[in-house]
């Protein structure tokens, strides 16, 4: 959920000008994500967000030059068009080969995702292992992953 909120933050930010935190807050209930001042403080922070002044003359929310804002699920894709040869379900684990020594980037990228359903990830050198809730969580998940690479 933060991921999505803060993805959210980052598109709302550089499709409007946001000038404070209640402007930001009403925003993203209109995307239908519900915010409380506190939290969004710790997004905005985290994002390293500053305020700037805009072309209409007012500050607003932009990207600061030392943001380090990643955006996990395109990582995610480069990594798997880079690195995955195959992925397969065994009932409740998905198996995804790897080129040698790439196990463990899919494994981290996975995990950063934070897809619904993933208990955990284990990788080796070439093999990564996705332990699910059930098959068909397995099933949907490897077809979604199929579609990286």
């Amino acid at each position: 959920m933060k991921r999505k909120r803060q993805d959210l933050i980052m598109r709302i930010i550089t499709d409007s000008e946001i000038e404070t935190q209640i402007e930001l807050m009403e925003a993203l209930k209109r995307e239908g994500v519900k915010s409380t001042q506190a939290t969004l403080s710790r997004d905005i922070k985290e994002l390293m967000l500053v305020k700037r002044l805009g072309d209409s003359g007012k500050y607003r929310y932009t990207i600061s030059g030392k943001a380090n804002y990643v955006n996990h699920e395109e990582k995610l894709k480069k990594i798997f068009k880079e690195s995955v040869i195959s992925c397969e379900v065994a009932n409740s684990l998905i198996v995804i080969k790897t080129l040698p020594g790439l196990a463990n980037a899919a494994s981290a990228a996975i995990d950063a995702v934070n897809f619904e359903g993933v208990y955990g990830t284990v990788a080796g050198d070439d093999t990564l292992f996705v332990a699910l809730h059930d098959k068909e969580e397995a099933i949907k998940l490897c077809k979604h992953i199929k579609e990286y690479f």
